[in-house]
């Protein structure tokens, strides 16, 4: 893959509506995307957590495909585009054949000790203070009582959802497990794998248990395992900023996943001191985004403990404010605030609704994110410039589905056809296609308000200029031997890519 790659982030049933439609997509008006990432594509992809509660984690859902379809997706057309999946790390199904067997036969299991007891944490027993230290992202204990077939009840660690099961990974037939999982995966077409909840998989008593000294033991061992199988490795973890600088050396790939929670904090405030100190520590081997499937974090560049943010809780509280003032209040009905948590750690939210649909202020947005190094992924619903689907979250209850709208063909063409999608397809072909981005990156602030981030390649140039007051405002400067142009609106951008566009094929 080309180090100026743009990936997408995308439910196959939700943009499409199945594997073979997607890869449509990806060689036809998506084809400047170098790699993709498809959310869980396995049995069932629609269970109660959208695919991230397997039954079957090893298999393509055959209502959306089969393998044969990932590895098209992944190149034997030839068009060597890289895929990522998710490796659920943490938990599996109540329903998986495992879990089931081991309800049904206990110790003469094959999948016994596989599973997260409590007793396996706590053999002596715990009190009320080593139970509330865990840190959860939900409401609530994380534990759920389960029946033998013998009619014992077993305490088991629920981190997420009653019927995720957590693994106990220290045991090596969970961890013989996940040998076969990532097997699969790689056989299947899958370049890189995505280390879902990582960071609660080790539970240490006497610690909240979230990316412990522990943790990043066990992060060494999955990262070996994966590699063994020919696989990279992206790690998922909202935490404090200090826990990405202290993985990215880790693994092939962190989120940053402080830099949407900054964007918002300067385009609220005007300022821009923040995201610079960010820029200047933050890790070059990131994947950025602004929006993801999950929402948009913001307890990433927040307080923790005794360690300040890079926001601190204040501010956090106003980027919440802002963003219930721009959706009529809804992000607050749809975040949820975690166990022992005074504010939520994300808000659920489009990010083109939690910036009030201001096209300006959202192009502002991702050209910073596509101008710093690293990968950048756009998620299909910001891409769309897509708005909170209050209807199906009305409808499911789960407030992360804001931002999970299933397109219909006809959404989709009338998306493709909007300014706000063909600017930010303009964005990607540039981060795509001119070399000065396969060259060096340097940033300066211009004022209290306003920041240049550029790229040099030779006699090649790149140039990004944004001030966040007293408007949000950009300016993108492209110079190079084959001419010089420059870009400062929404329009401009989109009639970049009408003028750069080349129709695909057609279909035969």
């Amino acid at each position: 893959m080309s180090a100026r790659g743009v990936d997408l982030l995308v439910y196959a049933d939700r943009l499409g509506g199945d594997l073979p439609r997607l890869r449509s997509l990806l060689d036809g008006p998506f084809r400047d995307f170098a790699g993709v990432h498809i959310l869980p594509f396995f049995v069932p992809f629609d269970g109660a957590d959208a695919g991230f509660d397997p039954i079957d984690h090893a298999a393509v859902d055959p209502r959306l495909g089969a393998w044969d379809d990932v590895r098209a997706i992944a190149g034997d057309s030839g068009n060597g585009r890289e895929v990522t999946a998710d490796l659920i790390v943490n938990h599996v199904s109540s329903a998986s054949a495992e879990f089931v067997d081991w309800l049904a036969h206990g110790d003469a299991s094959a999948h016994d000790g596989m599973f997260l007891a409590f007793d396996t944490v706590f053999p002596d027993g715990a009190n009320e203070h080593d139970i509330t230290a865990f840190y959860r992202p939900r409401p609530g204990l994380p534990f759920t009582a389960y029946r033998m077939a013998d009619g014992r009840r077993r305490l088991v660690w629920t981190t997420f959802m009653p019927s995720q099961i957590d693994l106990d990974v220290r045991n090596e037939r969970a961890r013989d497990y996940l040998r076969r999982i990532l097997a699969a995966l790689r056989a299947g077409g899958v370049t890189t794998v995505r280390l879902d909840a990582v960071g609660y998989a080790v539970k240490t008593p006497g610690s909240d248990s979230f990316m412990t000294a522990e943790t990043l033991v066990f992060v060494r061992e999955i990262v070996a395992m994966a590699r063994e199988a020919g696989l990279r490795v992206l790690v998922e973890v909202h935490a404090h900023y200090s826990q990405q600088l202290a993985i990215a050396p880790l693994v092939d790939l962190v989120y940053d996943f402080a830099l949407a929670p900054l964007l918002l904090h300067s385009l609220g405030t005007g300022t821009s001191d923040r995201l610079v100190e960010w820029f200047r520590i933050r890790p070059q081997n990131a994947v950025t985004v602004l929006d993801t499937h999950d929402g948009i974090g913001i307890i990433d560049a927040g307080p923790s403990g005794d360690r300040p943010g890079l926001i601190d809780q204040d501010e956090m509280a106003a980027i919440f404010e802002r963003a219930a003032v721009a959706t009529g209040g809804h992000s607050t009905i749809a975040s949820v605030v975690p166990a022992w948590m005074s504010l939520p750690h994300q808000i659920n939210a489009t990010f083109f609704s939690a910036l009030g649909a201001d096209a300006n202020a959202y192009l502002l947005a991702r050209a910073v994110q596509l101008w710093l190094p690293g990968q950048p992924q756009l998620y299909y619903v910001g891409l769309l410039g897509g708005l909170d689907d209050v209807e199906l979250f009305r409808r499911t209850g789960q407030g992360r589905d804001v931002n999970r709208h299933v397109y219909t063909p006809e959404e989709l063409e009338a998306a493709l056809t909007s300014e706000v999608t063909r600017a930010q397809l303009a964005l990607v072909r540039l981060r795509s296609t001119n070399p000065a981005f396969g060259g060096r990156f340097g940033f300066r602030s211009l004022a209290e308000a306003a920041v240049e981030l550029e790229w040099r390649l030779g006699d090649e140039r790149a140039s990004l200029t944004v001030s966040f007051a007293p408007a949000p405002a950009f300016r993108i400067d492209i110079d190079g031997p084959a001419g010089s142009f420059s870009l400062d609106t929404v329009a401009s951008l989109a009639a970049l890519w009408e003028r750069t566009h080349i129709p695909p094929s057609p279909t035969p």
